[in-house]
């Protein structure tokens, strides 16, 4: 086992590398490395992990877990040997997802277990999760003593010049052999950091300091792990194989469930969720501080947090609670996150975000409106635009009987006939970035757009089978309709959208949107609580909304990755599936024109600037979401990193020459910009592009035929049986 130097071991360390310097470098860095690693060494004190143990009250949750999961989850799974597997296997993976802490030998001896916890779990036996969860923790404290033991030593002992590389996703990668295997690894690891801090513009002395507070900190949180860590932990993994929404809650995390899953009352406005060592960053809230302030990212993972005038704080390794806890704190306060960016495919690579902390007030998070004015081909288009960034509702007005009580469907009601009142010749509705919310709005919603009629079915674990129906005659829009999508439109949006679509209303148009077709309940145990999920969402036309979530008609490309953001990458998410239609009307088949809509939507795609730049962008995130393995020859990652620096210029150049405006001298000075607009409230927005391009789409349908899409003109009949 590798341990912490003690001060003779590190003061014959640091004559080893002051001879070293001196050979090297001469007597100057000699004694400028003098004071350096004493300093580091100080601050790295000695920790022990002391191993923890599950309780009584533990065991009978998990006796409860087992029961719930296997009774009441709509997934009907048997806890047995396969399950045993599966529970091991992803276990493992939560505690060491990239095989950096754990050898072979221990994984073999875990091996003993992979066929055995099934009747473990049935019966409250926690010791083999907490065995596996103390071995990682005690791993994770030698890895980290290793890398502060290396540092001691020094940063020229890193040769800059060689050619190796480094694996940057290990999750499929197979064991260490040994610690001596593992040494060779995290040498090449700490190399990484280092060469990454470097090219940043850090001075060996910021980054001897920066590296050995981030690992002492992690070093320190690994020692400090509860028995309730292990527990949820364990939990967790078991929960996770019915399905990825499914969790445990410790009793603390139960007492701050809205603030863990959505700080979005006096925070930052974003759904977090643990992601192995990070804190990753889901949605953001529309209306929230991240959301208007617009640096922080959907797949950003967080690794640091600041408050004003103060150091940021690593949490990688942390617990999410403990990351939230940080994050909150009094409104008009600003707090610092340092993150790595999702598109960035070398995690030495940060950046910092301040945002200020302000409670998301419903009106922020209101549909709102506007006109889109088109000319083409000599005629003249009025389009109607409404945005709706969540589906709202008012519900403490609601239940006091406030008649003016505020909610999406009242709020687009009132826009469209505001509309409807400036001419519009077509309407399209904006659900880019809707995350869902309160499903009897999504029912009401499509009920404006529709005589009556159901608009969504919701299965339960007995096969019971609910539907929703709208049950007004009245419509309030009767004509052309354009539905606006993305990877962020999720649950509430994806009803909305699919009604819309199986109706024959409207078009759908964007990118596939998230698949979250599944309904959870939270139950009380005597320790904690579960979030189970209990039914699921189907169309009208029979297809769930799960996993595969609502394929537009017409595609628009997106930045955001789909192989980290979604149902579909998820692991053990449930499967799209098909129960039977339920009648319903359809008010147009687009069948006949799509293919016309789709030529001339590509014939912008491929003509139109903003559109080659956008494919452009999502060209360069996809290549560099797609390397395997990173170079760690300093020349070689200059070069790379000013070419890839390059590129983003050119793009952003390319912008503001489109806009009339000069173009940035470097990528500090864009980045600087971004940093200035980003803080301003009062910024102007350009005219969304894709918007845009929805209301061309509307005008090419309106071209086609005036009475396209609309309850009035279209030739309606009665759909009984799914789609194609």
């Amino acid at each position: 086992m590798t341990k912490a130097l003690s001060h003779r071991q590190a003061q014959g360390s640091l004559t080893r590398t002051l001879a070293e310097a001196l050979r090297r470098h001469g007597r100057a860095l000699a004694l400028s490395l003098l004071v350096v690693p004493v300093a580091l060494h100080a601050a790295a004190e000695p920790v022990t992990y002391q191993p923890v143990a599950p309780t009584i009250d533990q065991a009978r949750a998990n006796i409860l877990i087992a029961r719930q999961l296997q009774f009441t989850h709509f997934r009907n799974q048997k806890i047995d040997a396969s399950l045993s597997e599966q529970v091991f296997d992803a276990y493992l993976d939560s505690l060491d997802s990239q095989r950096v802490y754990l050898t072979q030998q221990d994984v073999d001896r875990f091996n003993q277990w992979r066929t055995r916890l099934d009747a473990a779990l049935k019966t409250g036996q926690l010791q083999p999760g907490f065995e596996m969860f103390n071995t990682v923790q005690q791993r994770i404290i030698e890895r980290l003593d290793f890398a502060l033991a290396l540092l001691n030593d020094g940063l020229d002992q890193f040769d800059f010049d060689s050619n190796e590389t480094l694996e940057l996703d290990r999750s499929k990668s197979p064991w260490e052999a040994d610690q001596d295997a593992l040494d060779t690894l995290w040498r090449k690891r700490i190399k990484n950091a280092v060469l990454g801090l470097r090219l940043n513009g850090r001075s060996d002395e910021e980054i001897l300091d920066t590296l050995t507070r981030r690992y002492d900190s992690q070093r320190k949180r690994a020692s400090q792990m509860r028995s309730e860590d292990a527990f949820q932990a364990y939990m967790n993994a078991f929960a996770g194989t019915w399905d990825p929404h499914t969790a445990y809650f410790s009793p603390r995390t139960s007492e701050n469930f809205n603030i863990n899953m959505s700080l979005s009352l006096e925070g930052i406005g974003a759904v977090l969720q643990s992601d192995n060592d990070y804190t990753k960053v889901v949605r953001l809230v529309p209306g929230g501080p991240a959301s208007k302030q617009g640096q922080l990212q959907p797949a950003d993972r967080i690794v640091g947090v600041g408050q004003q005038d103060k150091d940021i704080i690593n949490v990688v390794g942390w617990r999410l609670d403990e990351v939230v806890d940080l994050i909150r704190g009094p409104r008009g306060s600003t707090v610092t996150l340092e993150v790595i960016p999702a598109s960035a495919s070398d995690e030495t690579v940060t950046r910092t975000i301040d945002i200020r902390r302000e409670q998301v007030r419903l009106e922020e998070q209101s549909a709102r409106s506007h006109i889109i004015d088109l000319e083409r081909d000599e005629q003249s288009f009025r389009i109607g635009v409404i945005d709706i960034p969540t589906f709202y509702a008012d519900f403490k007005a609601m239940q006091s009987g406030d008649p003016n009580y505020k909610s999406t469907t009242r709020d687009v009601r009132r826009l469209i006939n505001e509309l409807k009142q400036e001419g519009i010749d077509g309407l399209v509705v904006d659900l880019r970035n809707n995350g869902g919310g309160a499903l009897h709005e999504a029912n009401d919603l499509v009920g404006l757009f529709i005589e009556e009629g159901p608009t969504v079915q919701i299965r339960n674990s007995d096969n019971d089978v609910q539907v929703l129906i709208d049950q007004d005659p009245s419509v309030v829009y009767d004509g052309p309709l354009v539905v606006l999508v993305n990877r962020m439109s999720a649950s509430a949006s994806e009803i909305f959208a699919g009604a819309i679509q199986d109706y024959g209303r409207g078009l759908v148009v964007g990118s596939q949107t998230f698949g979250k077709g599944t309904v959870q309940a939270v139950r009380p145990l005597n320790h904690g609580q579960l979030k189970i999920t209990q039914s699921k969402f189907y169309r009208v036309s029979g297809g769930s909304t799960q996993h595969k979530g609502v394929i537009p008609d017409i595609y628009i490309p997106s930045r955001v990755d789909k192989t980290r953001i979604g149902e579909d990458a998820l692991d053990g998410a449930l499967p799209w599936d098909q129960i039977a239609a339920v009648p319903h009307k359809r008010y147009f088949d687009f069948s006949g024109i799509l293919d016309s809509l789709r030529e001339q939507h590509q014939s912008r795609f491929d003509t139109t600037p903003e559109f080659q730049l956008l494919q452009k962008e999502i060209d360069l995130l996809q290549e560099q979401r797609g390397r395997t393995n990173i170079s760690l020859n300093f020349a070689q990652r200059q070069a790379e990193q000013q070419a890839l620096e390059q590129r983003q210029l050119t793009i952003a150049n390319a912008r503001r020459k489109l806009a009339g405006d000069e173009p940035f001298a470097s990528l500090s000075e864009l980045e600087a910009h971004q940093t200035a607009q980003a803080a301003d409230p009062e910024r102007d927005s350009e005219m969304d592009f894709i918007v845009r391009e929805g209301g061309y789409i509307m005008s090419d349908m309106l071209s086609l035929d005036r009475r396209l899409a609309t309850i009035v003109g279209a030739k309606q009949y009665t759909a009984q049986a799914p789609l194609p």
